[in-house]
């Protein structure tokens, strides 16, 4: 598609959204063009905090199902819209309701923290939700003498364990895209970039082991974390560690500076579903509505509220 049929598609996009009162949210991982069009563009926590404030009638949530289902939860009154069905997440697809239950069984009294990558039925199995953002903040904030359950990430979790001190259980879920970024890849990264700064995402195969590495050059940051790290830095060179449609935002946010993949191929394949083209049609046609059963929204509710009040 040419640089002319794109604009004028973008803004085909907009005057839909204004004619259906529409506000268009956009995750960090989004094809470019996707993420040019929309209202707002961020981390999980962002979008959701987004989708709670949103004045609109119709969120388009450009992400995968789960974000869209959260926005349902936070804005029952609201047309939720997810551009494509196909967008969903392997690491919510990693345990169902069924699975936490039994493991909740396990474990009788234990506090259940899940990462907002999950289905809104295990979020109604659930105490405190997080992201990536502000996980840290939400182990921290439960007393110590209880157990905690961490899922799914188990990358995630062992991180989780190093910057809090705290033991976890932790189920043993991974992202298809960070688990493919091992600490091989950031010792290569180490010798062949010398003068890069290295910014890498807690769901990496690498983020716990990369603590390791002693160095003032390895930054373990959620994708919102890194486009402020990178805002500030007087350093010009940056290699990031995470799905790569973050690299666009970057490059938007801190121009003039160099971003460069740990890996090319760390690419989401749900996350590029979402096109231009299945966004105008989403808005054209009010497709597709994502609702949630109301008894599994109320129950979910809390836990997501919990992570929306907790600070990044």
């Amino acid at each position: 598609m040419s640089t002319l049929d794109v604009r004028a598609l973008q803004d085909e996009i907009r005057a839909l959204a204004r004619e259906r009162d529409a506000v268009i949210l956009a995750h960090n991982y989004q094809r470019p063009e996707v993420q040019d069009v929309a209202d707002y563009v961020g981390d999980s926590l962002g979008l959701s905090r987004q989708a709670a404030a949103a004045d609109a009638e119709v969120i388009v949530f450009c992400g995968v199902h789960f974000m869209a289902e959260t926005a349902a939860i936070l804005s029952p009154e609201k047309t939720v819209l997810l551009p494509d069905l196909g967008a969903g997440c392997s690491l919510a697809a990693s345990i169902t309701a069924d699975q936490l239950r039994e493991w909740k069984a396990d474990h009788p009294g234990a506090v259940v923290v899940s990462y907002v990558n999950t289905t809104a039925e295990v979020k109604a199995e659930t105490d405190y939700c997080c992201t990536s953002g502000n996980a840290r903040n939400v182990i921290e904030a439960i007393p110590a003498e209880h157990e905690i359950l961490f899922l799914p990430d188990l990358y995630l979790g062992l991180w989780l364990e190093r910057v809090t001190g705290r033991t976890l259980t932790i189920w043993m879920g991974e992202c298809h895209v960070h688990a493919g970024i091992r600490p091989a890849d950031i010792e290569r990264a180490q010798r062949e970039a010398p003068d890069a700064e290295f910014l890498v995402h807690p769901e990496c195969g690498c983020a716990s082991q990369a603590m390791a590495f002693g160095n003032e050059r390895t930054h373990i940051l959620s994708t919102e974390k890194m486009i402020d790290f990178a805002r500030r830095s007087p350093k010009q060179r940056f290699l990031v560690a995470t799905e790569t449609g973050i690299l666009h935002r970057l490059e938007r946010e801190a121009p003039g500076k160099r971003f460069e993949p740990v890996r090319d191929d760390a690419v989401c394949r749900y996350m590029k579903v979402t096109t231009l083209e299945r966004v105008r049609d989403s808005l054209r046609e009010l497709r597709h509505r994502i609702e949630v059963e109301p008894e599994i929204a109320d129950r979910a509710r809390l836990a997501i509220e919990r992570m929306v009040s907790i600070g990044a």
